[in-house]
Protein backbone atom coordinates (compact mmCIF):
# COMPACT_ATOMS: atom_id res chain seq x y z
CA UNK A 1 0.00 0.00 0.00
CA UNK A 2 2.77 1.92 0.69
CA UNK A 3 4.22 1.96 -2.75
CA UNK A 4 1.13 2.58 -4.44
CA UNK A 5 1.33 5.67 -2.29
CA UNK A 6 4.74 6.26 -3.42
CA UNK A 7 4.06 6.06 -6.61
CA UNK A 8 0.84 7.71 -7.28
CA UNK A 9 3.20 10.98 -5.25
CA UNK A 10 5.83 10.50 -7.98
CA UNK A 11 3.16 10.46 -10.20
CA UNK A 12 1.67 13.82 -9.65
CA UNK A 13 6.09 15.11 -10.14
CA UNK A 14 5.99 13.58 -13.87
CA UNK A 15 2.51 15.74 -14.35
CA UNK A 16 4.27 19.32 -13.66
CA UNK A 17 4.64 19.61 -17.79
CA UNK A 18 1.36 20.65 -17.79
CA UNK A 19 1.30 23.55 -15.26
CA UNK A 20 3.90 25.34 -17.73
CA UNK A 21 7.69 26.06 -17.31
CA UNK A 22 7.89 29.51 -16.91
CA UNK A 23 5.80 29.75 -14.29
CA UNK A 24 6.99 26.82 -12.50
CA UNK A 25 9.96 28.55 -12.47
CA UNK A 26 8.78 31.73 -11.35
CA UNK A 27 7.01 29.87 -8.05
CA UNK A 28 9.49 27.04 -7.45
CA UNK A 29 6.51 25.21 -6.07
CA UNK A 30 5.68 21.22 -6.36
CA UNK A 31 2.19 20.95 -8.12
CA UNK A 32 0.99 17.02 -7.77
CA UNK A 33 -1.94 16.55 -10.01
CA UNK A 34 -2.94 13.00 -11.50
CA UNK A 35 -1.72 11.48 -14.61
CA UNK A 36 -4.10 11.43 -17.68
CA UNK A 37 -5.19 8.59 -19.36
CA UNK A 38 -3.58 8.25 -22.45
CA UNK A 39 -3.88 6.20 -25.55
CA UNK A 40 -1.49 2.95 -25.14
CA UNK A 41 -0.40 2.76 -28.89
CA UNK A 42 0.78 6.52 -28.93
CA UNK A 43 4.55 6.12 -27.13
CA UNK A 44 4.96 9.75 -27.59
CA UNK A 45 1.64 10.87 -25.97
CA UNK A 46 2.64 8.90 -23.01
CA UNK A 47 5.95 10.16 -22.28
CA UNK A 48 4.39 13.87 -22.69
CA UNK A 49 2.02 12.57 -19.94
CA UNK A 50 4.19 10.58 -18.13
CA UNK A 51 8.06 11.40 -18.14
CA UNK A 52 8.58 14.75 -19.88
CA UNK A 53 8.14 16.42 -16.14
CA UNK A 54 11.26 15.31 -15.12
CA UNK A 55 13.09 13.77 -18.52
CA UNK A 56 12.39 17.05 -20.42
CA UNK A 57 10.66 17.70 -23.49
CA UNK A 58 13.00 15.77 -26.05
CA UNK A 59 14.51 13.41 -23.52
CA UNK A 60 17.57 15.22 -22.21
CA UNK A 61 16.57 14.87 -18.78
CA UNK A 62 16.41 18.89 -18.15
CA UNK A 63 12.07 18.11 -16.88
CA UNK A 64 10.64 20.98 -14.94
CA UNK A 65 10.60 18.50 -12.16
CA UNK A 66 14.29 17.55 -12.22
CA UNK A 67 15.39 20.49 -10.29
CA UNK A 68 13.40 18.47 -7.31
CA UNK A 69 15.35 15.36 -7.84
CA UNK A 70 18.07 14.22 -5.72
CA UNK A 71 20.39 13.26 -8.48
CA UNK A 72 20.67 14.96 -12.42
CA UNK A 73 18.78 12.50 -14.48
CA UNK A 74 20.65 10.75 -17.55
CA UNK A 75 19.90 11.90 -21.27
CA UNK A 76 17.68 8.81 -22.28
CA UNK A 77 18.97 10.03 -26.14
CA UNK A 78 21.44 8.40 -25.60
CA UNK A 79 20.90 4.94 -23.85
CA UNK A 80 21.74 3.42 -27.36
CA UNK A 81 25.50 4.95 -27.24
CA UNK A 82 26.02 4.34 -23.66
CA UNK A 83 25.42 0.74 -24.64
CA UNK A 84 27.41 0.27 -27.28
CA UNK A 85 25.40 1.50 -29.94
CA UNK A 86 22.72 -0.65 -28.96
CA UNK A 87 19.33 0.45 -27.90
CA UNK A 88 18.76 -1.63 -24.52
CA UNK A 89 15.06 -2.76 -24.98
CA UNK A 90 14.77 -4.82 -23.22
CA UNK A 91 16.58 -3.11 -20.12
CA UNK A 92 14.05 -0.25 -20.47
CA UNK A 93 11.27 -2.49 -20.30
CA UNK A 94 12.72 -3.79 -17.24
CA UNK A 95 12.57 -0.51 -15.98
CA UNK A 96 9.35 1.01 -17.35
CA UNK A 97 8.14 -2.86 -15.48
CA UNK A 98 10.36 -2.88 -12.13
CA UNK A 99 11.71 0.54 -11.59
CA UNK A 100 15.60 1.84 -11.13
CA UNK A 101 17.99 1.63 -8.76
CA UNK A 102 18.58 5.23 -9.53
CA UNK A 103 18.26 7.40 -6.83
CA UNK A 104 17.03 10.42 -8.67
CA UNK A 105 13.96 10.34 -6.62
CA UNK A 106 15.49 10.82 -3.58
CA UNK A 107 14.77 7.38 -1.08
CA UNK A 108 11.65 6.50 -3.83
CA UNK A 109 12.89 5.14 -6.81
CA UNK A 110 11.27 6.45 -10.54
CA UNK A 111 7.64 5.14 -10.78
CA UNK A 112 7.09 1.67 -11.54
CA UNK A 113 5.16 2.13 -14.53
CA UNK A 114 4.16 -1.63 -14.91
CA UNK A 115 2.08 -1.40 -11.91
CA UNK A 116 0.47 2.00 -12.87
CA UNK A 117 -0.39 0.36 -16.56
CA UNK A 118 -2.06 -2.54 -14.91
CA UNK A 119 -4.19 -1.05 -12.56
CA UNK A 120 -8.19 -0.07 -13.17
CA UNK A 121 -6.86 3.26 -14.37
CA UNK A 122 -4.86 2.30 -17.62
CA UNK A 123 -5.46 -0.28 -19.89
CA UNK A 124 -3.11 -2.95 -22.24
CA UNK A 125 -0.43 -2.87 -20.02
CA UNK A 126 2.34 -4.65 -22.30
CA UNK A 127 0.83 -2.42 -25.24
CA UNK A 128 1.89 1.26 -23.09
CA UNK A 129 5.41 -0.44 -22.31
CA UNK A 130 5.90 -1.72 -25.84
CA UNK A 131 4.77 1.73 -27.17
CA UNK A 132 7.11 3.59 -24.88
CA UNK A 133 9.96 1.33 -25.13
CA UNK A 134 9.62 2.25 -28.82
CA UNK A 135 9.14 5.98 -28.55
CA UNK A 136 12.64 6.14 -26.51
CA UNK A 137 14.34 4.09 -29.60
CA UNK A 138 13.33 6.76 -31.67
CA UNK A 139 14.87 9.68 -30.04
CA UNK A 140 17.96 8.33 -29.96
CA UNK A 141 21.00 10.43 -30.91
CA UNK A 142 23.41 9.10 -33.39
CA UNK A 143 25.64 11.59 -33.53
CA UNK A 144 26.62 11.86 -29.83
CA UNK A 145 30.27 11.61 -29.41
CA UNK A 146 31.45 8.93 -28.17
CA UNK A 147 32.15 8.28 -24.12
CA UNK A 148 35.71 7.44 -22.91
CA UNK A 149 36.29 4.26 -21.96
CA UNK A 150 34.95 2.87 -18.45
CA UNK A 151 31.71 5.31 -18.85
CA UNK A 152 29.30 3.49 -20.97
CA UNK A 153 26.70 1.90 -18.33
CA UNK A 154 23.28 2.59 -18.91
CA UNK A 155 21.48 4.76 -16.54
Amino acid sequence: MQTKSRDLALLGLLLLATCGASSFAQNKKLILKPPPPSDPTSGAQMYKDYCAACHGPQGKGNGPASEFLKSPLSDLTTLAQRNHGKYPDVHVQAILRFGTKGHAHGTADMPIWGDLFRSSFHRAPDARIYSLTSYLASIQNDQAPQLPPGDNKVR
